[in-house]
């Protein structure tokens, strides 16, 4: 009989109220229905391997796989086209106009063969000279129509296609927003949503355009298509369906384009398939929520239906609507089709400073040079769009750089922190000079740090450590010294501490200052501002790990409150110097936990979906294991040492457990996490409580039925275990 301590808890009320309805939509609208069960991985579905298992490793090969890829995608994202393209009745010039850059530019009404002869207006600009010329497509939202008027200076065509969103009306081209709606009713038989309707619609454009009878001076073989955001996944949804779009590029396009879904769940703060908009994609995705695991095929689809094209994914180190690495992840599966079909070369992840916005005019310029290079225009060369990676890490290298001694792990008998700190590795023995300055206050801004703030409070940015630039949140209506609480993120690679997607009114950041606490919060190494500091992070560093960097710097945190080691960019306010908290989510969880253990100054620390035990972490195929930790995020490289005799693992999450005891700790671990091991969570925290035995009682283990994420409720119960444990 277990021991444990298990707090009910009603994270779920809302949720199970939609639950049941959500399973009968599901169910009518063709979730596993019609997709087939699919067997649960963190992994992506492979591009490269026939529904019936077998691999593709020819290309005689890849139109079955095609086929099979177009068939999931149009069942998991978008709904089903007409099964017959309209013909164009009577296409009607309504307007010309003759700027003084010598184009023409018409108006164009086309009429299609349709029940209701449903008709379209778009725009159609064409340079000077004789051409051909090769044709540039877009959908004219106002931060658009710059790529199309710097196309046109290049000699491009230009058409302006009615596919804006039913939210963006544009004065200047009235119905381009809602004409998808007028198509789709022609249509009743199809299930197709908005953003693929648009789409259709501009392969509408294209016909016209294309057709030999018009005469107009275009180059076929040279049609592009672009987008920002959701226009972004529009362009490659078109390109996807339609294989006369020779080019493409996606500037931000987010999930599920660029990103796959797997990939940017509540974990990341991430857009996940409850966010977009609900006419954008199939409405049973939402079922999906919480178990992206799940889903028979993800985003990094469209790759694979576009390849071997060129395709431009073009995306920012901050951007709030698709992490880095999920970018990389959907773009090195996407690649292995490319290079199958013999175009490495014709796939490309193109990273920006930055974030979502602004398109710059040196951005629109690098995204064209894209079309000219494909194109084979002008001097662009394939060397000015090099594959460049910030999440790649060399295991194997790592590990041929380290000493014989270094991989020498601690007698099982050895003090429990030997053992740990042998895990996170030596730091070297001059860090790494990091911020000089405080976060700046357009910094702040970009990042959204005061986007959902709480009444009463006040943000002041702060340096502490190795340069480790933060912000420091507080009540300056609190007069006394306060509790101090150090928020540590999950996997937000765009984001860092700062919730992005599925915000529920505030931040915790925010909340806790607004009941009182202090909170000092940053981004940890790798993530967020401090994104690139992962990228070479073990070539600086050969003997550390980044987890040891990240558990560093907490306690560098710690410095700050109680030694007053750092500053502030305004005077701070009094701090309760025996009384500092940590509270993580996820990795913050994993991160948490460590320092806690090896910092005794801590006085007590909260994980929330924080972990799954080393030596029972073999579970790959279901939830990724330690693989997760030691490879794909490059976190703990020495864990790869165990791969295969997990059980051999120096220690474990019971033995941190042990550490931070008797101090407050609490473990809340959701039944419905799809990667971790609830069971092994359970017998870890078992482990526990007999080691401690009556100092078991300041170990809490809650597993409420819930998914992976961090939202008010979860805040709420953060306040509650925080005034159960403080002596404020």
């Amino acid at each position: 009989m277990s021991t444990m301590q298990i707090r009910p808890h009603s994270i779920t009320e809302k949720r199970s109220l939609l639950f049941p309805f959500l399973c009968l939509f599901v169910t009518l609208f063709g979730n596993q229905m019609l997709l087939g069960t699919a067997q649960a991985t963190p992994l992506l579905p492979p591009l490269l391997q026939l529904q019936d298992g077998t691999a593709v490793e020819d290309v005689s090969q890849w139109p079955t796989r095609r086929a099979e890829i177009l068939e999931l995608m149009t069942k998991t994202f978008t709904g089903t086209l007409p099964a017959a393209t309209p013909a164009i009745v009577t296409a009607e010039i309504l307007e010309t106009q003759s700027p003084a850059d010598g184009s023409q530019r018409h108006r164009i009404q086309l009429t299609f063969d349709t029940k209701n002869q449903a008709a379209f207006e778009m725009w159609l600009w064409i340079p000077t000279g004789d051409g051909p010329f090769p044709l540039l497509m877009t959908a004219p939202r106002y931060y658009q129509i710059d790529w199309a008027e710097d196309a046109l200076a290049r000699g491009y065509m230009v058409c302006l296609y009615p596919g804006v969103d039913k939210d963006h009306p544009e004065k200047a081209f009235p119905g381009y927003h809602s004409v998808w709606e007028t198509f789709r009713k022609e249509y009743p038989e199809a299930t197709w949503t908005e953003i693929v309707c648009k789409a259709w619609l501009a392969s509408r454009a294209l016909d016209y355009i294309l057709a030999p009878a018009q005469g107009y001076p275009v180059a076929s073989e040279q049609v592009g298509i672009i987008g920002h955001s959701r226009y972004g996944k529009q362009s490659m949804i078109a390109a996807a369906f339609d294989e006369r779009f020779t080019a493409v590029v996606a500037r931000s396009p987010g999930s599920p384009a660029s990103c796959p879904y797997r990939l940017t769940t509540r974990d990341t703060f991430m857009e996940t398939v409850r966010d977009y908009p609900g006419s954008w994609f199939l409405q049973s995705l939402k079922g999906y929520y919480g178990t992206e695991n799940e889903l028979p095929m993800d985003a990094h689809g469209w790759y694979a239906l576009i390849a071997p094209r060129p395709l431009l994914i073009h995306t920012a180190h901050q951007d709030g609507c698709e992490p880095t690495w999920a970018v990389e992840q959907g773009y090195l599966e996407g690649r292995q089709v490319y290079q199958l079909l013999g175009a490495p070369e014709k796939c490309r992840v193109s990273y920006r400073s930055g974030s979502h916005n602004p398109i710059t005019p040196e951005h629109r310029q690098e995204n064209l040079d894209w079309f000219d290079l494909a194109f084979g225009r002008g001097a662009v060369k394939s060397t000015d769009f090099p594959e460049v990676f910030l999440h790649r890490f060399d295991w194997d290298g790592w590990k041929s750089a380290q000493t014989p001694e270094a991989l020498e792990a601690p007698q099982p008998d050895a003090p429990a922190e030997a053992r740990v700190n042998w895990l996170l590795g030596t730091a070297p023995e001059t860090l790494p000079t990091g911020a000089t300055d405080y976060i700046k206050a357009e910094d702040s801004l970009r990042m959204d740090h005061d986007r959902w703030a709480a009444p009463d409070t006040e943000r002041i940015p702060i340096l502490f450590g190795n340069g480790v630039p933060g912000n420091l949140y507080h009540n300056p209506k609190r007069s006394t010294p306060a509790p101090v609480v150090v928020w540590l993120h999950p996997y937000s690679y765009s984001t860092g501490y700062n919730e992005g997607y599925g915000v529920e009114g505030t931040t915790i950041y925010h909340r806790l200052a607004q009941e009182g606490y202090a909170v000092i919060a940053f981004d940890q190494v790798g993530f967020g501002l401090r994104l690139l500091e992962g990228t070479d992070f073990y070539e600086a560093n050969p003997t550390w790990s980044r987890m040891g960097r990240m558990v560093h710097d907490v306690r560098a945190a710690v410095d700050f409150v109680v030694d007053g080691k750092g500053r502030g960019a305004t005077p701070l306010p009094p701090f309760d110097k025996e009384q500092v908290f940590l509270v993580g989510y996820s990795l913050g969880g994993t991160v948490g936990l460590h320092a806690a253990a090896l910092d005794k100054r801590v006085t007590g620390v909260a994980s929330f979906a924080g972990f799954t035990p080393f030596r029972r972490g073999t579970d790959t195929t279901e939830t990724g294991g330690n693989r997760r930790l030691w490879k794909d995020h490059a976190l703990l490289p020495k864990l790869g040492l165990y791969e295969g005799h997990e059980t051999d693992v120096p220690y474990d999450y019971e033995d941190l457990m042990t550490l931070v005891a008797p101090r407050p700790c609490l473990i809340v671990a959701p039944t419905q996490d799809p990667i971790s091991n609830p069971a092994a969570i359970g017998e870890c925290v078992d482990g526990a409580r007999e080691q401690l035995g009556e100092e078991a009682r300041h170990l809490i283990y809650e597993t409420p039925d819930d998914i992976r994420r961090f939202q008010r409720d979860q805040q709420d119960r953060v306040l509650e275990w925080l005034a159960e444990v403080s002596s404020d």
